[in-house]
């Protein structure tokens, strides 16, 4: 195979040499350490059964890479006094970067009980993947960490989200090789494209090539050098490879590659700095192609171990029944020589450890890797004057999503270096285009003469599109765990391709709250769901799909917050406070077409204060000096559930006069769930006092019905609540008809009602039938002329 070599230099001197491969000999020991030991850190006496811990957990294979490049990093940090971030992609190889992080002292400094002396070392080995310990990911625990990659895939736009806005900062990603087989890691190498080297921090991209996965190759390992660089330079890169398993040679070629590829981006960044010009550069990348379990034992059992799949994880099994692999595993830990790297009282030697940087250049101290030390709050214009002017509930209709994009706009204007927004290509279609006025689309490729009509492209713009929501919430992760603020809106159908990474960042929140005291809090991940379920008729059933929220629903209560706002003004009034929030994953279900306007801005601050209410404009209940208990609860969450519970509630007071309804609204879906679980849930008196203890509930939800049942599995009589919301019923419909196949419809509504109050006697049946003629009218309306009934499509609150 023909490879392509590093520079002809050799930058490190014997002496330099010879303490740099000490310290990565330092690392590698730490690394086995973490995986095996729970005593006898040093070695001072034979190793035993009892040192060994009882289950052997984390991942050997890429941790000899991961601490080489650390140290490599090191060495650049301190000669150009360069802030780096490392971000280490490989999953399970925590040991890699742990180790490091600890000779540094960053480690014991956050964890004095992990001091650097043998009874330290002793803890630090045992926590790892032991119970009351730390994972084998580079956890929230860990120092210097923002990425976990406990799913593989999002080390490289996580990278790209610390970078912008960071002039200063050059983030080193590591990609391991099988990480680099995901989809969202492969459409994350075209984030090259919206970096701005005259604003925008540097990414450096690693590619650690070490040949194999759990159990098999991996693509990037097994094609052709050629095949593999012109990938790189297709993606737009200029690619370096350091590739060799000779540690002497293996540490000068990566010194003079780090020494080519760091002063090339200063360069670039020099030259856009000094002249004013934004340009698109080619920017350096590393391939690294060392040896799987790289210094770790070469066979196990008479089977080939290094440099193969067997060394991914743990490479000796079985060390309580095992004498051979007891005494692989002593040899394996003495080649390191710990006598040379630790002294008597297990201290790290000064000579090796002044090859670390100070303060916080270290990269376990590096205060971008814990943000919250550097979040400043936005400066937010008042919401209130955004408001839609509403004289009547119920009258005027107005795209809900509209006066949102007024806000951001301003948002934009008034913090121009620390909020972006987010979006896949949907900005303008989910009605947000007031952004563009203070701020138009990143966009550091090429341009055309007609891009200058509409499509509001610049190199300086701060919206961010990318048709990828993985490299999209990549980057606003990135951007919101580095100190930054930013909003994210997709199409709510479509919000399941990031299921899993919002279960990720919900999960770093919830360690990173509960149990980090160190970490300061960060702003929120603020999710807007638009072009939603009921307003995708002409889209079909493809685009019908409201189930992100009973993904979201799952996760802590001490992070997730979920808001269905029902007009502008409430939706104004809740992204207000989702902005000013921290440490929550915020999801707000809103959509873009126009809507009915129910509350003042005054009286949507008290709606949304509360999370639920009574709307007395829609109810009749509270109409004496002794009010009556309601005969039934109509109760809404959502903009057209809405909408229909209150056409329905209006039928109701027409045909059934002395029909008591109370209509409730629900804005704060977690409201439903009780305080015991969710901070935002009613107590069961609160609960009772609006629904009633026993009375029939009909309750229009939004999105699937089966979650309001699971959130109020636990209220009084739940039985009486009866829900209705979406159920997989739809196509290419009017909203009408798609709302009657789900029989979320005004009509269907009413029969439930009917079906439900006992006090409707043999007056319903009559009702009931003009329910039903109703539903087959509309149907065949909608057949017919290919829209509903005026009359019906632009229905108003009677009065």
């Amino acid at each position: 195979m023909v490879v392509a070599t590093p520079p002809e230099t050799k930058p490190l001197s014997a002496e330099e040499l010879r303490k740099m491969h000490a310290y990565w000999r330092a690392c590698n020991y730490l690394s086995v350490g973490m995986i095996y030991l729970r005593d006898n850190p040093l070695l001072k006496e034979p190793l035993k059964e009892e040192h060994v811990k009882p289950r052997l957990l984390g991942h050997w294979g890429s941790s000899p890479g991961l601490s080489f490049i650390y140290i490599h990093l090191n060495r650049i940090i301190k000669k150009y006094e360069q802030s780096i971030v490392y971000v280490a992609g490989p999953g399970h190889g925590a040991p890699g970067f742990l180790g490091p992080v600890y000779l540094e002292g960053t480690y014991s400094e956050v964890y004095p009980d992990k001091s650097e002396d043998e009874e330290g070392l002793k803890k630090f080995f045992k926590q790892f993947s032991f119970p009351g310990g730390i994972g084998s990911h580079c956890t929230p625990e860990t120092p210097g960490s923002i990425h976990e990659g406990g799913e593989l895939g999002y080390s490289l736009s996580h990278a790209y989200g610390i970078a912008f806005d960071s002039p200063d900062v050059i983030v080193a990603a590591v990609v391991g090789d099988g990480e680099a087989e995901t989809g969202a890691l492969a459409t994350a190498w075209h984030s090259n494209k919206f970096i701005n080297p005259l604003r925008d921090g540097a990414v450096l991209p690693i590619l650690h090539l070490n040949g194999y996965k759990i159990a098999n190759p991996t693509i990037l390992a097994r094609i052709s050098h050629e095949e593999l660089e012109n990938l790189f330079k297709g993606y737009g890169y200029k690619p370096y490879f350091v590739e060799g398993s000779d540690p002497e040679y293996m540490h000068q070629a990566m010194a003079a590659t780090l020494d080519v590829v760091v002063s090339e981006i200063r360069e670039l960044q020099q030259e856009a700095r000094s002249t004013g010009n934004a340009f698109r550069p080619l920017w350096p990348m590393i391939v690294l192609r060392s040896p799987k379990g790289w210094t770790g034992p070469a066979s196990v059992d008479g089977k080939k171990t290094e440099n193969f799949w067997r060394s991914h994880q743990v490479p000796l099994s079985g060390m309580h029944d095992n004498p051979e692999h007891l005494r692989l595993l002593e040899d394996w830990m003495k080649s390191y020589k710990p006598e040379e790297l630790f002294d008597e009282n297990g201290t790290f030697l000064a000579e090796l450890k002044e090859l670390a940087p100070k303060g916080q250049l270290r990269m376990g101290s590096n205060p971008l890797t814990n943000g919250g030390l550097l979040r400043r709050d936005l400066r937010l214009p008042d919401f209130r004057s955004y408001a839609i002017p509403v004289e009547k509930p119920g009258i005027t209709e107005a795209e809900n999503t509209r006066a949102l994009g007024a806000f951001m706009r301003d948002i934009l204007k008034q913090n121009p270096n620390n909020f972006r927004v987010f979006g896949p290509d949907e900005t303008a279609s989910n009605r947000l285009t007031a952004v563009y006025e203070a701020s138009k689309k990143t966009w550091m490729a090429d341009m055309l003469p007609e891009d200058l009509d509409g499509s509001e492209l610049s190199k300086d713009g701060r919206v961010m599109e990318m048709l990828s929501e993985h490299t999209l919430l990549g980057w606003l992760e990135g951007y919101l765990l580095s100190g930054r603020h930013g909003f994210f809106h997709t199409y709510e159908a479509f919000a399941h391709v990031i299921d899993s990474m919002f279960n990720q960042h919900a999960k770093w929140l919830d360690i990173s709250k509960r149990e980090i005291p160190w970490r300061a809090p960060v702003s929120s991940q603020n999710i807007m769901l638009s072009s939603t379920v009921w307003r995708q008729d002409h889209n079909g059933f493809s685009h019908q799909d409201p189930g992100f929220l009973d993904v979201v629903t799952n996760k802590s209560p001490e992070v997730v917050r979920i808001y269905l706002p029902p007009d502008a003004n409430c939706l104004l009034s809740v992204a207000a406070h989702c902005f000013q929030s921290k440490d929550y994953v915020n999801v707000i279900v809103s959509d873009k077409q126009k809507h009915l306007q129910y509350l003042t801005m005054e009286e949507a601050i008290k709606h949304c204060t509360k999370g639920i209410g009574i709307w007395d404009w829609a109810s009749n209940d509270d109409c004496g000096t002794e009010p009556d208990e309601p005969d039934v609860v109509m109760a809404s969450c959502g903009d057209i559930p809405t909408k229909e519970a209150l056409a329905a509630t209006a039928i109701l007071r027409e045909e059934f006069p002395y029909l008591k309804v109370r209509f409730i609204n629900v804005v704060d879906l977690m409201t439903l769930v009780p305080e015991t679980e969710h901070p935002h849930g009613l107590s069961r008196r609160e609960f009772d006092n609006l629904f009633t203890p026993d009375q029939p509930v009909i309750f229009n939800f939004h999105g699937y019905p089966w979650l309001i049942h699971k959130l109020t599995y636990r209220r009084s009589n739940q039985h009486r609540i009866h829900v209705r919301g979406y159920k997989e019923k739809g196509n290419i419909n009017t909203p009408l008809e798609l709302a009657i196949n789900n029989e979320i419809d005004r009509f269907s509504l009413v029969i439930d009602v009917i079906d439900r109050v006992e006090k409707l006697g043999s007056r319903g049946a009559h009702v009931r039938e003009r329910m039903n003629n109703a539903i087959i009218e509309n149907c065949n309306y909608a057949y017919e002329h290919g829209f509903d009934k005026p009359e019906l499509a632009h229905w108003k609150w009677p009065y």
